[in-house]
């Protein structure tokens, strides 16, 4: 997010690593990646093992991944950039990863520009690992300025890799939250989401644009990056979104997937946030109708719904009625608070996979 800069020149220079041969790099990377898995789950519960020899062979297997990351093979790139999301997500690296930030960036671009849609997937997954192990700084802004441009060409491209286009989605959303340097910029990637999700409101004539279950899925991914960005949008930004943009949400409370219907009301729950932060008094036309609506999904016994789904949604709606129902001003933070917390925790579950990684 925008921040003053400082530069960290901390660490020692790259040393060479032997290379993995074409013939077993692909069966070397899976034995890597499975062990540092295992070390990573004992590190964690405490087992009895020598740190420096544990960190010491961390390191080494980290290398091969990131030789890996070029090589010729796409099953081997796609192998080790599933080793190297591992090992970002299950531990903080910042002095070795700080050393070699510039060769991980090189692979990621080459693997979203050159790759296919499962290559470009995990390259977009491991952007995010990489900029949230850098922090906010020059150094993952650096990061950030070459990947941007991908990220938004194939959020764009219609006819690129589905799955691609939703990881893309994600990667720009919390990349740009840690190392874009300028606002002015994250309303332009704002923009860039809103392009997509807000195909799913329902148009003038009441009438619903129907898409694909994947294409659903890159809606909700835009919806929740660009929830994100919005918690650090200026006051004057948050009244333009809130004119633009609350009384169309609610339409996407009757989308038929339920993640959608989730976002939405954890986005609404948001707006509704920022509106009363902004002004106490802040009053929504239509919150009698929207709190009717909020209640038949916190209650919702729609019997042609799973069960896990209707659980799932009746948990998350009785907090975001809670949320739109509040007639004073908030205190907390939206960090702090179990509605606003959601999207930002859908987020880093998509990078992490389980949850943060841990410090040394």
């Amino acid at each position: 997010m925008p921040r003053s800069k400082k530069r960290n020149n901390r660490g020692a220079p790259h040393r060479g690593v032997q290379p993995f041969s074409d013939e077993d790099a692909s069966i070397e990377t899976l034995s890597h990646c499975s062990s540092l898995s295992d070390a990573a789950s004992v590190a964690e519960e405490g087992g009895e093992v020598c740190e420096d020899t544990t960190q010491e062979d961390f390191e080494y297997k980290l290398k091969g991944y990131i030789d890996s990351a070029m090589d010729k093979s796409a099953k081997t790139r796609l192998t080790a950039l599933d080793g190297l999301k591992i090992a970002m997500a299950s531990k903080m690296q910042y002095e070795f990863l700080l050393e070699r930030r510039m060769t991980i960036t090189d692979s990621i671009e080459r693997c979203l520009k050159k790759g296919k849609g499962d290559e470009q997937r995990a390259a977009a997954s491991l952007a995010c690992l990489l900029c949230i192990q850098l922090g906010s700084g020059i150094e993952s802004e650096e990061a950030f300025k070459t990947l941007k441009p991908i990220f938004k060409n194939i959020l764009a491209d219609g006819t690129a890799n589905i799955q691609a286009r939703q990881a893309c989605a994600t990667a720009l959303g919390v990349c740009s939250l840690v190392a874009e340097d300028d606002i002015l910029d994250v309303y332009a990637t704002m923009e860039c989401f809103e392009s997509l999700f807000t195909k799913s409101y329902v148009k003038e004539d009441g009438t619903r644009t129907v898409f694909s279950a994947q294409t659903t899925v890159l809606h909700i991914n835009a919806l929740l990056a660009w929830t994100l960005l919005l918690t650090i949008c200026s006051n004057t930004e948050v009244k333009k979104i809130l004119k633009k943009h609350l009384p169309k949400l609610p339409s996407l409370l009757d989308s038929d997937d339920v993640n959608m219907r989730i976002s939405a009301g954890q986005t609404i729950a948001l707006l509704f946030e920022l509106a009363r932060d902004l002004d106490a008094e802040f009053e929504y036309e239509e919150l009698e109708p929207l709190c009717a609506q909020l209640t038949a999904l916190a209650t919702d016994c729609n019997k042609h719904r799973a069960k896990n789904d209707k659980r799932k949604q009746r948990s998350v709606f009785r907090d975001v009625l809670k949320a739109v129902e509040v007639t004073c001003g908030i205190e907390c933070i939206y960090l702090k608070n179990s509605v606003l917390n959601t999207p930002i925790y859908s987020v880093s579950f998509v990078c992490w996979g389980v949850g943060p990684p841990y410090y040394n």
